[in-house]
């Protein structure tokens, strides 16, 4: 199996210290870690290729602020979307819901699906 080979429950990144929990009944549910969440796009890359052909100067850096406009958006995004997974987490806790209790509410209705399937 090659070190890049995915897991399960968690993937892992070999230039990451941290490893980020995609379990689907966990608090931590596909949140970014602070490093990917800091790992900048390569605009510099993006401005190395070559322009397609029919587009004048200014609509190429036309198109290039928007996209960097909506990468800004995308990492926004990213961050409300994380706090609000860190509050539905802590609801959870309140509540006393394990990661394991949404396991156990996952197995029985996909076993309840599977039962009254046609198939």
């Amino acid at each position: 199996m090659s070190r890049f080979a995915c897991r399960p429950l968690t993937i892992s990144a070999p230039c990451f210290s941290s490893v980020t929990d995609i379990s689907l009944n966990s608090p931590n549910k596909g949140l970014l870690s602070d490093a990917m969440m800091d790992v900048p796009v390569d605009s510099a890359a993006a401005a190395r290729t070559a322009a397609p052909e029919g587009l004048s100067a200014a609509e190429e850096e036309e198109l290039r602020a928007e996209i960097a406009k909506v990468e800004e958006e995308i990492g926004t995004l990213r961050q409300v979307l994380a706090a609000k997974e860190r509050h539905c987490g802590e609801l959870k806790r309140k509540l006393g819901l394990t990661p394991l209790d949404g396991l156990k509410q996952n197995l029985s209705k996909s076993w309840h699906d599977v039962q009254v399937s046609n198939a």
